[in-house]
């Protein structure tokens, strides 16, 4: 079974390091909290200044939040990470056979149920803050 991309949880522990760490946010720094390569984290910062989340000092100035931690949603941090065709998730076999009545009709009833389970976890990733996620955590360490 294929899964999505690990990016989307890395940008959020990247974005929920930022918002607790005390100190600058250099890659290298991010990098061994996420426990990846520095280059994995440049590509996805990169990604996450794109969407106007983050915004990078040159050179080893760091990484800080260019928004509040009550303006970032997780479907934010999902949208800027995530690649989608055409903003659809699921994706549908091609060429299927238009002789046979399942495979002339599974798109059309296959996608239907696709669009609505997509749609159900954007709705519920719109409604978790950053803000929500980082106090989780707070609460969680009790050392942050």
């Amino acid at each position: 079974m294929k899964k999505f991309s690990s990016r989307y949880s890395i940008a959020v522990h990247i974005l929920s390091l930022i918002a607790l760490s005390p100190a600058s946010c250099t890659s290298d720094f991010i990098a061994e909290s996420v426990n990846t390569n520095p280059v994995i984290i440049r590509r996805i910062i990169g990604m996450l200044k794109k969407a106007g989340l983050v915004h990078v000092r040159p050179g080893t100035g760091g990484t800080y939040l260019q928004k509040g931690l009550d303006e970032i949603t997780l479907l934010d941090v999902y949208r800027a990470v995530e690649v989608a065709d055409n903003g659809n998730i699921f994706n549908c076999h091609e060429e299927t056979n238009p002789r046979c009545p399942v495979g002339a009709n599974i798109e059309s009833v296959f996608r239907t149920k696709m669009v609505q389970a997509q749609s159900a976890m954007e709705q519920e990733l719109d409604h978790v803050t950053l803000k929500q996620l980082v106090s989780e955590l707070k609460e969680k360490s009790g050392s942050i």
